[in-house]
């Protein structure tokens, strides 16, 4: 769980423009999103018909295509 201790950034009428986080949490919010962006991927490519391939092969493709 992460404990939220945050501070809010404010214009001249007071409104909320902007929100200050310890870096501590900062980087735990960065690492649930990138696990959340893994798991969508995760369900997308269940979802098709592709097959899996290694990264490795996958990266040597990406730079036959660039060239």
């Amino acid at each position: 769980m992460i404990e939220l201790k945050e501070r809010f950034l404010v214009d001249a009428k007071g409104n909320r423009v902007g929100v200050f986080l310890d870096m501590e949490v900062y980087r735990k919010l960065l690492e649930l999103i990138e696990e959340i962006e893994s798991i969508r991927a995760y369900d997308t490519a269940q979802k098709t018909n592709d097959k899996a391939i290694l990264f490795e092969q996958a990266i040597a493709e990406i730079e036959a295509k660039r060239k």
